[in-house]
């Protein structure tokens, strides 16, 4: 190769990463979307292909059909699960003796301890300063999921009827050999679903069982707070401890102590280890994927991607340790055999 030639394909090389990068950033709000409809693509290509290849259908006709069940499927049971938690938020009885009676009582108990009163009026101002911050960031988060819905629906329609010119597409380009083409696009379709199913399904299993210990034990609003235990479970490390554990020292500080305790040994045994259980049946029908990768895949997921970096967090990480792998086997293995030999 020429230096004229090396240079035209450096050149070409940065030139991309340049366009690339400037066209990521001013995407970025629309991420939701696209990596959402990546995932329902890869959820439903099976079903294209059956309904394009078997019974003859017309793509354009087969997305929209699809499309109609991604909104049946996905878009409704989601929107339903919003509309619920609003609703369940606005008919909590918000009786102000009620509410401000347990928080005097741990207030009092802190104080009683340590010497520190939450309730003194800075930190009683900070709360207020809050307030508007929560609201504001509410109604962003809903006006973007607004956005993201249509977009997702929009491309994936597209992708849906150019599915197989675009996998052709990025199997060309791929940087590795033609079986390790296969295989990472393999991996990929494999974590994506698995993550894609089990995820929700894990969330709604811990909210079940959450909501039915939350009734036993008398927390109010036991609906919401299992909404709330399903939404939990994609906190890293945490988990559904963020709302579980609160609730226990509410019902301590309320005078509740055999329910506190009650609750704590319940959330302990049940409600923290059901998430192996569930983990462990779906590695044995789905991707067989560490939970080191899970855990720091969703840390490093969220504040790229929002939610859907539950998903896609553990799918990075995981193509990063594949490439390293694919690395030491074509190059390094290799020219150990060589300087063996």
């Amino acid at each position: 190769m020429s230096v004229k030639e090396q240079y035209w394909k450096y050149s070409l090389i940065v030139i991309i990463l340049l366009l690339g990068t400037l066209i990521l950033i001013h995407l970025h709000p629309f991420m939701g979307g696209l990596l959402g409809a990546s995932t329902i693509y890869v959820l439903l290509r099976g079903q294209m292909k059956y309904l394009t290849q078997k019974r003859r259908m017309k793509k354009s006709l087969a997305a929209l059909l699809l499309l109609g069940e991604t909104i049946l499927c996905f878009l409704i049971p989601l929107s339903l699960f919003v509309w619920m938690m609003i609703n369940k938020i606005q008919t909590i009885n918000l009786d102000p003796e009620q509410l401000i009676q347990p928080i005097q009582n741990f207030a009092s108990l802190i104080e009683e301890k340590t010497g520190y009163d939450l309730l003194q009026t800075e930190n009683l101002s900070s709360l207020a300063a809050m307030i508007p911050n929560i609201g504001q960031f509410l109604m962003g988060e809903i006006s973007g999921f607004t956005l993201n819905v249509f977009t997702l629906l929009f491309v994936l329609y597209f992708m849906l009827t150019g599915g197989k010119k675009m996998e052709n597409y990025i199997y060309e380009i791929l940087p590795f050999a033609p079986q390790n083409k296969q295989n990472v696009m393999s991996e990929i379709h494999m974590l994506v679903r698995s993550n894609a199913i089990g995820i929700p399904l894990l969330a709604l299993i811990q909210g079940g069982i959450a909501f039915l210990g939350y009734y036993i034990f008398g927390v109010p609003s036991p609906v919401i707070f299992g909404l709330l235990t399903c939404i939990s479970t994609i906190i890293p490390i945490i988990g559904t401890a963020v709302i579980w554990l609160p609730l226990v020292i509410y019902l301590g500080v309320a005078g509740n102590w055999g329910h506190a305790i009650g609750l704590a040994i319940y959330s302990i045994i049940i409600i923290t280890n059901i998430d192996n259980v569930v983990r462990f049946l779906l590695q044995k029908k789905m991707a067989d994927t560490h939970p080191l990768i899970t855990m720091f895949g969703v840390i490093i997921g969220l504040p790229l991607f929002g939610f859907m970096g539950v998903i896609f967090g553990p799918l990075i990480l995981s193509l990063f340790l594949w490439c390293i792998d694919i690395f030491k086997s074509e190059y390094l293995e290799s020219r150990n055999r060589w300087i063996n030999y």
